[in-house]
């Protein structure tokens, strides 16, 4: 079961979220991200979209290859990366990182700011996502970054 993982900086929302997506810790995929030289101050981790799908790409998690616009909640993939309150700042996008899931559970959103009082968000009306990134496949994602033997 995918969990919010919280942002531990202003602008750490991508992190976060591929935490989030990845089952591990803020400060886990932090210092991977810091590896990979990747860092929450650099606005392209919120204006961009490759240091997120390189984050996802090293922790082994299978992300689409193209951005898709938001259609409707019931149209998204069972798990997704979300861009919301998606604006433009001196001609640049700029955007908040969120991930949707839907599970047996049902279908919400997971938040990482941490100044909301609920990080597991069901509200879709105030939500306003502007576009997504399928996650198309986890199995690979494990800690040490190898894919895990199944039985087949």
């Amino acid at each position: 079961m995918i969990k919010p993982v919280l942002q531990r900086e202003r602008t750490g929302c991508g992190i976060a979220s591929v935490a989030a997506i990845a089952g591990l810790s803020y400060a886990q995929v932090q210092a991977i991200a810091g590896s990979l030289g990747i860092s929450a101050q650099d606005e392209r981790l919120w204006s961009d979209t490759a240091h997120v799908r390189k984050l996802l790409q090293h922790l082994g998690v299978k992300a689409g290859r193209s951005e898709h616009p938001f259609q409707s909640w019931e149209s998204l993939p069972d798990l997704a990366l979300l861009s919301i309150k998606w604006h433009l700042e001196k001609k640049r996008p700029f955007w908040h990182w969120v991930v949707f899931v839907r599970d047996a559970k049902g279908a919400r959103v997971l938040d990482p700011k941490k100044s909301l009082r609920r990080h597991v968000r069901t509200d879709f009306g105030r939500i306003k996502p502007k576009w997504f990134i399928p996650i198309v496949d986890t199995r690979q994602r494990i800690a040490g970054h190898a894919p895990k033997a199944t039985r087949g």
